[in-house]
């Protein structure tokens, strides 16, 4: 994957050049440019301006974005723009983008951009409803969402199959060594070597957790036969928690 970055701050993405990003530049599996969009703008090398008919704040203008695409091969990518308005971001959205040849972002600043931007875009994307100081925490999080998914980078399928929201449902609780850590034991099922049974316990645990913490995943999650026997029984332990702890 081909990765360009329209910034006024490439120093801010040096993280991506560590942990799993950092490792896929590394193997080859993706390229990150970065382009400071302020090199090409021609008033003084301001980027930005005051809004037609007033208002607050700044605009990024579309001058400095449009020379700055003209440098880049943008052929048969998808150009995203950090914008609050935009779609909102999800791991289905990931698992798209990571489908893709090349990716494209626009990071801007000030109170938002010249609409001219916009025709040259492909995808406005927001990680929720609040606002950051510029685009380049919200490329960044995009970008490590969407290249751990690529295939090769991380070692096993299966590692980010099993993520929450890959499978529609928050993931199962997780343990390790040592068995007994301050008094708090490992659940007996993971410990007795029963696949079944190891599969049926993360199963519910997983629903267990989404119904408690995130209900309102389950209204667009298609559940299993066995999925809507579990939830009901999870209602029931909700109710009656003694039964929990007999368990």
């Amino acid at each position: 994957m081909k990765i360009d970055i329209l910034t006024l701050f490439p120093e801010m993405f040096a993280p991506l050049e560590h942990s799993i990003v950092g490792k896929a530049q590394e193997k080859g599996l993706i390229t990150i440019d970065y382009h400071n969009f302020r090199e090409n703008a021609e008033k003084a090398r301001h980027v930005d301006d005051e809004p037609y008919g007033g208002g607050q704040g700044m605009l990024l203008r579309a001058q400095p974005i449009f020379d700055t695409m003209a440098t880049i091969d943008t052929q048969n990518a998808r150009v995203i723009l950090l914008d609050p308005a935009g779609r909102q971001m999800s791991q289905s959205y990931a698992e798209e983008l990571a489908k893709e040849d090349k990716l494209i972002f626009i990071c801007g600043h000030y109170e938002g951009y010249d609409e001219r931007i916009k025709t040259l875009v492909t995808d406005e994307i927001s990680l929720g409803d609040f606002v950051l100081t510029g685009g380049e925490l919200a490329a960044m999080t995009i970008i490590d969402a969407t290249v751990r998914l690529i295939p090769d980078v991380i070692g096993k399928e299966s590692s980010h199959q099993e993520d929450s929201f890959s499978s529609g449902l928050l993931e199962y609780p997780q343990y390790t060594r040592p068995y007994d850590f301050k008094g708090m034991t490992v659940p007996d099922v993971l410990m007795s070597g029963h696949h079944e049974n190891i599969r049926k316990w993360r199963l519910k645990e997983s629903l267990r957790k989404t119904y408690e913490r995130r209900p309102d995943l389950l209204e667009t999650y298609s559940l299993s036969t066995e999925e809507e026997t579990m939830l009901r029984e999870i209602k029931e332990e909700i109710k009656s928690p003694q039964s929990i702890n007999e368990e």
